[in-house]
């Protein structure tokens, strides 16, 4: 009866421990003195030629999808990124998000690619996973399309993390 019980405290702390895990939420004081808070990106799609990451970054008023595409155009050309994301959930909607902000960081070594998701389309972005995203690379290509393949729940669960810590 004792190992079954150590067993059953085992496997209570292993879960527990996970899904704390997967709530991880970071924070960074931004240049205009603002906090914003986010998640790790997760990797949605990956080639041998290019790859695509994504998460969630709020301000605790307005959520964003950030993008991470390698390869990126460099900074000149990239600051041109200006038109909206085009995103299919797992409704069979399509859903367009406001261009927000193009970043360089980490010494130029990263491009990030944010996006507003309109208060009107949480809902969605907090129940279904994403299918597949169009962007316009400005000065590289014209459209890339990303059929999601991994980690396709992110942006839905990043988002409950989120609305679950506001509730709080």
């Amino acid at each position: 009866m004792r190992r079954i019980w150590m067993l059953f405290l085992l496997l209570s702390f292993v879960f527990n421990n996970n899904a704390n895990a997967q709530c991880e939420i970071k924070n960074r004081v931004m240049a205009d003195g603002s906090m914003m808070y986010y998640f790790e990106p997760a990797a949605f799609y990956t080639t041998k030629s290019k790859s695509l990451k994504i998460n969630i970054v709020t301000d605790k008023e307005h959520y964003f999808v950030a993008l991470q595409p390698t390869p990126f155009p460099d900074k000149k050309t990239g600051k041109k990124i200006k038109d909206d994301l085009i995103i299919h959930l797992a409704d069979n909607n399509t859903y367009k998000l406001t261009h927000y902000d193009t970043q360089y960081r980490r010494n130029d070594s990263i491009m990030q690619v944010l996006y507003l998701i309109d208060d009107k389309d949480i809902n969605a972005f907090s129940s279904y996973e994403a299918v597949t995203a169009e962007i316009n690379m400005q000065g590289t290509e014209f459209v890339r399309s990303y059929n999601f393949k991994l980690h396709k729940n992110a942006i839905k669960e990043q988002l409950i993390c989120f609305l679950k810590e506001e509730e709080k």
